[in-house]
């Protein structure tokens, strides 16, 4: 719990010079300065420095959505709307475009790239543990996957959105998820005439293909597998 906390004082240090100097060693050690704290100390509360304090900021950007997404009146909504909030509430909880285009630039480093996956991944699972997701079989894959797609193509829309109250990035959003909805409706109907079901099997196995992980083991970033 201490180290949790020092590590939040020492984000929280970091992120004025994040616009600045990114996550980046610099960054880092003008945050040590700021706060007169004993590097050593830093190193053991973030071993991997700046890139560290880049995945806490990432982590608590899903811990508020999580808390906010509990504060939202959500009764009687569909799914699809209830994704929509959660996805938004993401976005608004790294309301600092600069340093999470930075954080972007960062983990797009072919250094950082898995841990940036682990991440996204990761906001997907928190969103669909947000909505109460109790799934354990290939559909826990499939809705985190889709989704991870949605949240990673919809952050970088925002980050280059300049429309008032992000409203072209939320209307984005909106057609990203309708996407999903059609491939599903599209599916299940299928799914529903014998005759086109076996004529489109094929067809329906390289859709699946396209929308979720080869399921081996942990998947890539880390996640685990659903007890079946």
């Amino acid at each position: 719990m201490i180290l949790e906390l020092r590590k939040s004082e020492l984000l929280a240090a970091a992120l004025p010079h994040v616009v600045f100097d990114g996550w980046s060693q610099a960054c880092f050690e003008k945050a040590i300065e700021d706060l007169g704290m004993d590097r050593s100390i830093a190193l053991a509360i973030a071993p991997g420095g700046a890139v560290d304090l880049a995945v806490a900021f990432h982590e608590a950007g899903d811990q508020k959505m999580r808390r906010d997404y509990a504060n939202a009146i959500t009764d009687g909504m569909k799914v699809r709307a209830k994704v929509t909030l959660a996805v938004r509430l993401r976005l608004e909880a790294g309301a600092d475009k600069e340093i999470v285009r930075r954080g972007s630039s960062l983990f797009a480093l072919p250094n950082h790239a898995a841990q940036g996956a682990k991440l996204i991944w990761g906001t997907a699972d928190e969103i669909w543990n947000a909505l109460g997701d109790t799934s354990d079989d290939v559909n826990w894959y499939t809705k985190r996957v889709i989704l991870s797609a949605v949240y990673a193509s919809t952050v970088l829309f925002w980050l280059g959105d300049d429309s008032l109250n992000s409203e072209s990035t939320w209307e984005f959003l909106d057609r990203r998820i309708e996407n999903v909805m059609h491939i599903e409706v599209f599916k299940s109907r299928i799914k529903a005439n014998e005759p086109l079901n076996a004529m489109m099997s094929g067809p329906l196995r390289i859709l699946e293909k396209l929308k979720r992980p080869v399921v081996r083991g942990d998947l890539p970033g880390g996640a685990p597998k659903p007890r079946v």
